[in-house]
Order: structure tokens, then C-alpha cells, then sequence
């Protein structure tokens, strides 16, 4: 019943001190400041299930997507589904220094598919749940 622009396409930012503090709040482990984050594993629907987390200090490899998801955010992200942008000083994307860490995702849930708002607003049109699954899963038999 709302209109809502950020469940497929979203974005997060944070300062470079503020993420490093934020993953060694969250992991308890001291990183130092962060340098990069790196996807070593990607499952099926593109969603990390390790990441690599490199600081100045010390470099966790941090598997499972939902301990991704927590130790990005200060409750969860919606998916690990996400690329790293660093930015300068000036905004623009930067290698080299970078003062803010940006992560743009996709997609918010498991990953299977099927989204629940989008089920749950065919089912409040009556549609029943064969022909949910259908829209969401062609050519399947239940």
C-alpha cells in the first residue's frame, strides 16, 4: 500500500572512519581503517557468501551472507548483493584515497526470486498462490 523506490535498487554510505569502526564494533576484531572490501565468493543470485575486509591493521575473510549483512550495517543490509564505490574528497570514484565507502545493491531477501511485496500485492488482487508461483516460477509443478 506504499510506493516505494529502494527494494531492487538501493544504496548506503558511510564515512571511511565511520565503516571501520562500524566492522570492528560489529566483529570485534581491530581492523584499523578500512582499505578495501572484495567479494571471494558469489552464489548464484550474485550475492556474497565470503567477503574479504582488508584494513590497515588486519584482514578478516568473513563468510555466511547474513554475518556479511551485519557486519555492514547497523542492523543489516538487505542483501550482500552489493558492489564497493569508493569515493574522493570531491565525490567522484577513486583508488587511490578515498573518504566515503558507498555500496550499491540489488535486490532485498534471499534471493530465490520470489518477492514477497510483489506476492503479497497479487495476492491482495486475488491471485491465489498457483498462479503466484507461476508468475514467480515458470514451467514448475507442484
Amino acid at each position: 500500500d506504499q510506493e516505494t523506490t529502494d527494494f531492487y535498487r538501493w544504496s548506503v554510505e558511510y564515512g571511511r572512519e565511520e565503516i571501520s569502526a562500524l566492522i570492528e564494533r560489529k566483529s570485534g576484531c581491530r581492523i584499523g581503517l578500512l582499505k578495501r572490501l572484495e567479494a571471494v565468493e558469489t552464489g548464484p543470485s550474485g550475492r556474497m557468501t565470503r567477503l574479504r575486509i582488508e584494513g590497515s591493521e588486519k584482514t578478516l575473510v568473513v563468510g555466511k551472507e547474513l554475518e556479511i549483512r551485519r557486519l555492514l550495517s547497523d542492523s543489516h543490509l538487505k542483501s550482500s548483493a552489493f558492489v564497493p564505490v569508493y569515493l574522493g574528497v570531491d565525490g567522484q570514484p577513486s583508488d587511490e584515497e578515498w573518504t566515503v565507502l558507498r555500496l550499491e545493491g540489488y535486490g532485498w531477501g534471499h534471493g530465490v526470486g520470489l518477492c514477497q511485496i510483489g506476492a503479497a500485492v497479487m495476492a491482495s488482487e486475488g491471485y491465489g498462490y498457483k498462479e503466484i508461483l507461476e508468475h514467480y516460477y515458470p514451467g514448475t509443478e507442484l
